[in-house]
């Protein structure tokens, strides 16, 4: 089944998620949906309903609520796209599990993603950021921004952390995209067969000879003890390569093309470049770029401002919306990187919480820092209405960012 071949909606309940159609906005209709709120009918890809919360208030109250699971293995669990719903039948790693299993699971991960530790790898990625702009100035441009920096910044990040070989990065960068943006199921679960087979080789590679990153350790430890299957190894080994690359080079293509659409702003950045942590946070509710990760099914009937979500009803935090809540923002469709936005729900809330939240915040700041002041004419070299977008079940953003100065 391709994403094209949806069920027909009412205008009762409009059709979630909703492709952009522009890098920085919301989809138009989402402007319906927040003020229907807070809880308001959905219809998801294959007909099915499902329950879209677009308050900020009641958003972070559910999300810590234990009677909403995330458990993809759930028969009602409400996937909002063909692929992602193939994906039942895999191994889950802990973003799709519930308590206790979910703790025991991200545990044995945490350590690696402490601000400590991230502080520790600033230089480095710095030092990755220079080398990747000094090899793009020293072509012609045009250039493409994605393939040139916001891509390999985060892919040779999460590579040293995990301990995964850079030199195949082609291959993993390929199948993640397939694997997240594939037209068909059939597509995205044979993507991510072959990054399962290729962290399976790596894992039997690192039992036979040790070796740094994560995946190193846990191989030596976890594995090795009997505490952690393999098969979990290799599922949240899959999670964290491809969240670690993929939702951050998002980031970076969009918040490029947001400071070079708000002028001033870019200019107020300049000015003072220690307004960059501000700017991170309100770069990461104004884009709000994955919609798809508050997705939940009720495993209790749970009372709502009068409104009741029976056991087994799909419910969808869009943090896209949720982020711009006039109670929790003023004036939250207006880009204010002076704003103290560092409660927006980009990251989510409660137990899963993104875990990679400060390694993504790091990586922003250097980025854009080392971008904009090494290449202060930076500009797009199109159009931004002419930017493609990705479809909408997926996480937002640009597979190319031509951009010249």
């Amino acid at each position: 089944m391709t994403e094209t071949s949806a069920a027909p909606r009412t205008p009762e309940a409009p059709p979630f998620p909703q492709a952009r159609t522009c890098p920085y906005g919301l989809p138009a209709g989402y402007d319906r949906l927040r003020e229907d709120g807070p809880l308001r009918r959905v219809t998801l890809y294959d007909g099915r309903p499902a329950w879209l919360v677009t308050r900020y208030d009641l958003a972070r109250r559910l999300l810590a609520d234990p009677r909403l699971s995330s458990d993809r293995t759930h028969e009602n669990f409400p996937f909002l796209s063909p692929r992602f719903k193939a994906f039942r039948r895999q191994r889950p790693a802990f973003i799709g599990m519930d308590p206790p299993e979910h703790g025991l699971h991200r545990r044995m991960v945490i350590s690696d993603f402490t601000v400590r530790r991230l502080r520790s790898m600033r230089g480095d990625i710095e030092r990755i950021a220079r080398g990747l702009i000094d090899e793009m100035l020293s072509a012609d441009p045009p250039a493409d921004l994605v393939g040139r920096f916001s891509l390999p910044v985060p892919s040779m990040v999460i590579c040293r952390l995990l301990g995964v070989p850079y030199d195949d990065h082609e291959f993993f960068h390929s199948a993640s995209r397939r694997l997240l943006q594939s037209e068909t199921a059939e597509e995205s679960l044979e993507a991510r067969q072959e990054l399962a087979d290729y962290l399976d080789r790596l894992v039997t590679v690192r039992q036979r000879r040790p070796g740094p990153g994560l995946i190193g350790r846990l191989v030596a430890t976890r594995l090795a003890s009997g505490e952690l299957e393999r098969e979990n190894l290799v599922s949240m080994s899959i999670l964290l390569l491809v969240a670690g690359h993929e939702t951050t080079a998002s980031m970076i293509s969009l918040s490029v093309i947001t400071l070079l659409e708000h002028p001033d702003q870019l200019a107020a950045l300049r000015a003072d470049p220690g307004v960059m942590p501000s700017a991170v946070e309100e770069l990461l509710r104004y884009l709000s770029i994955a919609d798809l990760a508050g997705v939940r099914v009720a495993t209790a009937d749970i009372d709502i401002d009068g409104q009741t979500v029976r056991a087994g009803e799909g419910v969808i935090v869009s943090n896209s919306i949720t982020n711009r809540d006039r109670e929790a923002f003023d004036d939250p469709d207006t880009f204010d990187i002076h704003r103290s936005a560092r409660h927006h729900l980009a990251f989510g809330y409660g137990v899963h919480q993104c875990l990679g939240q400060n390694l993504a915040r790091v990586e922003l700041e250097v980025a854009l820092t080392a971008l904009f002041g090494r290449i202060p004419t930076l500009r797009l070299a199109v159009p931004v209405e002419e930017l493609p977008l990705r479809p909408a079940s997926t996480i937002h953003g640009v597979n190319e960012l031509p951009v010249t100065w």
